[in-house]
């Protein structure tokens, strides 16, 4: 919902009734998913607050950036330096030692999957509104409701499965 408003207010971005009913369906199914309630101190909010700002920022940054590069070469444009530098500064602080260790096909792994699954959101932004695809990136949470019941042994309360549902139902909103 904030690369939503961001897109409109500073950048100038129009949004369809389509795109504003989707988006604001998934962030209703996603706080179903999550659960409404519980304790949660002013400190708490104001760290999801400056999390999905950032998340935002990046997003938008990213949404303007992708019209100058394709995905992979902005991708690599925009995370190599990143990685070098934590290296480095890995390095430095902990020694060879501890990378050689932190490196192996597990990591290997990870790191690509990592790479490929941003390249596939930066082909997206590429053809899609930022907040559309901010939003459809929350898929995730249907995702991890289908799995708790086989791999975590979970119940799954029936708010949660109307929430993956409404998160699959504002996914297809954003699509037509």
């Amino acid at each position: 919902m904030i690369v939503l408003v961001a897109a409109f207010a500073v950048l100038g971005e129009s949004a369809t009734a389509a795109q504003v009913v989707g988006v604001l369906v998934i962030a209703g199914g996603v706080l179903l998913v999550r659960g409404v309630g519980g304790h949660a101190t002013l400190g708490d909010l104001a760290l999801a607050l400056a999390v999905g700002g950032c998340i935002a920022a990046y997003t938008l940054v990213d949404s303007r950036g992708i019209q100058y590069a394709s995905p992979i070469v902005y991708q690599e444009l925009s995370m190599i330096p990143a990685a070098a530098g934590f290296l480095l500064l890995t390095l430095r602080r902990r020694g060879r030692g501890a990378v050689r260790a932190a490196v192996g096909p597990g990591s290997f792994a990870a790191g690509l999957a990592t790479f490929g699954a941003y390249i596939l959101v930066l082909a997206a932004l590429a053809r899609a509104p930022a907040a559309s695809v901010a939003a459809v990136r929350e898929s995730s949470v249907v995702i991890a409701t289908v799995l708790a019941v086989p791999l975590l042994h979970e119940r799954v309360r029936p708010a949660r499965l109307v929430g993956a549902a409404l998160v699959v139902v504002g996914v297809i909103v954003l699509a037509l």
